[in-house]
């Protein structure tokens, strides 16, 4: 393996975790993170995301170097809307998640023990008692997502930088080794204040409210620049 192409290896690494921390990426990520209760389960969150984003970029990718293709303007631009309409689902959804919550207390061997969960009702008797969770399979879609608004740009990124397909293949997947290691610190850093207020329902339900809040306005104001500043809705429209 050539030296220059071991160069161009090390800022792939690079440019994927300098990816991993693009605004979308974090508070698409932020809105699980804030689900946990756990650190190492918000830290595995930002780990399936990077899985999701990688494999599509993968498979994507490899497609249409092999095709020497690109995907067309209208197209790339639609993919990267998707971003933004998720952003406003993953921002309502986590709002909505502490509507039926509360904190349940009770007294174990001497020890006052607290409980966050949802209750459920179905029907007038059947009752569900649930946990709050995180779910690394929404991690792996939201990856998953962003990998397809994404790979249009890393196709021609990586076509300028490599010489055949299978420098094209682990470059792609140095990349997104890069953004996997990134989005786990980072994914790890914004789950402490989640943890931490984890017993604290109001402090925890305001934080966790207000990710939503900023998911919500991001993605209104990533589709607005898409479809009104950058032209997608005139694409649309022709």
């Amino acid at each position: 393996m050539e030296v220059g192409f071991l160069s161009i290896l090390a800022l792939g690494f690079v440019l994927g975790i300098k990816h991993a921390i693009e605004p979308d990426h974090v508070i698409a990520v932020s809105t699980i993170a804030s689900q946990s209760k756990k650190l190492l389960r918000s830290s595995l969150a930002g780990v399936f995301w990077g899985i999701g984003h990688t494999a599509t970029l993968f498979i994507i990718g490899i497609i249409l170097i092999f095709m020497k293709g690109e995907i067309p303007e209208k197209w790339a631009m639609s993919l990267e809307f998707l971003v933004g309409i998720m952003l406003v689902y993953l921002g309502t959804s986590t709002i909505l998640s502490f509507k039926n919550i509360h904190l349940h207390q009770h007294d174990h061997d001497g020890e006052n023990h607290k409980h966050v969960h949802t209750h459920e009702h179905r029907g007038t008797h059947e009752h569900k008692h649930q946990h709050k969770h995180v779910s690394y399979l929404k991690s792996l879609v939201i990856g998953l997502v962003h990998g397809l608004a994404g790979s249009g740009a890393m196709v021609l990124l990586t076509m300028s930088t490599v010489k055949s397909v299978w420098e094209a293949a682990i470059y792609i997947l140095i990349f997104g080794a890069g953004t996997i290691i990134g989005m786990l610190f980072f994914t790890t850093i914004i789950g402490i204040p989640f943890v931490f207020s984890a017993k604290k329902v109001t402090l925890n339900k305001t934080l966790t409210r207000i990710t939503g809040v900023i998911s919500i306005g991001f993605g209104i104001f990533y589709m607005y620049n898409l479809g009104v500043t950058e032209g997608l809705f005139k694409l649309w429209i022709h």
